[in-house]
């Protein structure tokens, strides 16, 4: 076993949407800074950032019900909204950027325009997104979006739906052209061969063993070359522990305080996928409906249009399931192993304040194949079994940590960035809507970690995101010009925003 030891700049820990999106920023930003990335697969964006591994929705709120919720009061709290899809906003314009710079080409590749739909039954759901329909189509972002009731208009919206439906139950949806279909994973890998063109050095098969403080105040990675079987050492001043559900172990070895009293819980999703093309060709909308009581955020079903490999996809899901590994090639002791005992205490209180959510995941696992078609028969009342097949999503690690609103042991459903007081290492946690606003998240990361370059790097930052620093809701000239702009860029001009 030999024992190499490598100086750089910055390492990047984990090939997927989050260390390309950083690694291409700190590229622009700072070009003669050297960057290293170890992944331990084969290739970039397996892991979350896979196309098979989320529901590639261009999450801007649109049709997202769990970013809108209800008020004491009766009225509606869309302030999540807003705030997600102006961060959506920002992915849209860096990825414009780098289309208009030709650092990546083809954006059909990785990015469709579809419709954006949200779905409910019953009255008291029509009426909520009635409400939530008014509040929001106010709103400068999401203008255009339509709201009906009207079954014989919802028939020519989503025919595949209304098709066999025998409830007399009212029904209602909003719609809104302007949504995204985003494969992640082709960006994913289009951004790191960008990186490789600009000397990145990618290290696949290599595996981050241990991350400990030198005495220079660097960080030293324990790198395991998988294909060699070697163990190196990396130097750098400054790492992205960027491994999706991976990233809480290495977070936690470290040592840094702001590591302490954090946990995580890992979900993994199963969807439907249709492999009958009369059918897939019958749906063209991403219509999200109303969780379950009990269900996680993460777990609102819908039937999603895709485009993957070039060619029309039909998904529904995700149903949700229970498994302790951190990553799908993760291990089974991924989930005992990140219990230490500065966590225990935060681990438990969640245990005992999630009861109805493990009950939810343990029926969840339990399901049968005709259960699942049930649940998709309430979407798609014809739905025939021999249609649908089970695909494994990824695994989703919820972050679980001590919160002055929630208490000890609060499980967050959200992305968290863990950042070192001096802002010599970041690690990203969490789930949706992560991929969709990589980069704010990542922008963030740069503000926080390298504060004494920002002022350097901002008229450049402005030149990729031109409404940097700007509220667009408060703008709504600069947001039509620039979301016009960028539909232009990404091919998504098929049916432009209709602006009052």
């Amino acid at each position: 076993m030999s024992y190499l030891q490598k100086k750089t700049d910055v390492i990047l820990i984990g090939a997927g949407v989050m260390s390309a999106t950083l690694g291409s920023l700190l590229k622009e930003l700072a070009p003669e800074w050297e960057i290293k990335v170890f992944e331990k697969l084969a290739n970039a964006g397996e892991e979350s950032s896979n196309e098979w591994n989320n529901a590639g929705t261009g999450h801007a709120a649109l049709c997202e019900l769990n970013y809108t919720s209800e008020k004491p009061d009766g009225s509606i709290d869309i302030s999540k909204a807003i705030k997600i899809n102006e961060q959506f906003q920002l992915s849209r314009q860096f990825w414009s950027y780098l289309v208009n710079s030709n650092l990546i080409r083809n954006p059909q590749d990785f990015i469709m325009p579809i419709p954006h739909m949200s779905l409910v039954q019953g009255e008291k759901n029509v009426t909520f997104l009635k409400k939530r329909f008014k509040a929001l189509s106010n709103n400068p972002l999401f203008q255009g979006m339509e709201f009906s009731d009207d079954p014989e208009k919802l028939k020519e919206w989503i025919p595949l739906i209304m098709e066999g439906r025998t409830s007399n139950e009212p029904i209602a949806a909003t719609k809104i052209d302007s949504g995204t279909d985003v494969n992640f994973g082709a960006l994913t890998r289009m951004l790191f061969d960008y990186l490789k063109n600009q000397n990145v050095e990618i290290n696949y098969e290599h595996q981050v063993e241990d991350i400990k403080r030198t005495n220079e105040g660097l960080w030293e990675l324990k790198v395991w070359n998988m294909s060699t079987g070697n163990i190196e050492r990396h130097t750098a001043k400054f790492v992205f522990i960027g491994g999706g559900g991976g990233s809480l172990p290495l977070l936690q070895k470290t040592g840094i305080p702001e590591s302490k009293h954090i946990g995580g819980f890992p979900v993994s999703g199963l969807f439907m996928v249709c492999h009958n093309p009369e059918v897939i060709a019958q749906h063209h909308a991403k219509v999200y409906g109303k969780a379950k009581v009990g269900a996680p955020p993460m777990s609102v079903p819908h039937l999603d249009t895709r485009y993957i490999d070039n060619k029309k996809s039909l998904l529904f899901g995700p149903f949700a399931g229970f498994s302790p590994k951190f990553l799908k090639t993760g291990s089974n002791f991924d989930l005992i192993g990140s219990v230490k005992p500065y966590n225990v205490l935060t681990m438990l209180a969640a245990g005992a304040k999630e009861m109805s959510l493990t009950k939810y995941l343990i029926q969840q696992v339990m399901l049968s194949k005709e259960q699942r078609m049930e649940e998709l028969r309430e979407f798609i009342p014809n739905a025939k079994a021999e249609d649908w097949d089970l695909v494994v999503a990824g695994q989703r690690v919820q972050v679980i940590k001590d919160t002055e609103a929630g208490g000890k042991g609060t499980l967050q459903f959200g992305t968290e960035v863990i950042t070192a007081a001096d802002g010599s290492i970041a690690a990203l946690l969490g789930a949706s809507p992560g991929a969709s606003t990589a980069v704010h998240v990542m922008l963030e990361v740069l503000e926080k970690c390298f504060p004494q370059n920002f002022g350097e790097w901002e008229s450049k930052i402005i030149e990729m995101i031109p409404s940097y620093g700007m509220s667009l809701m408060e703008n709504p000239e600069l947001f039509q010009k620039i979301h016009t702009s960028t539909a232009q860029t990404l091919g998504l001009s098929e049916k432009e925003l209709v602006y009052s």
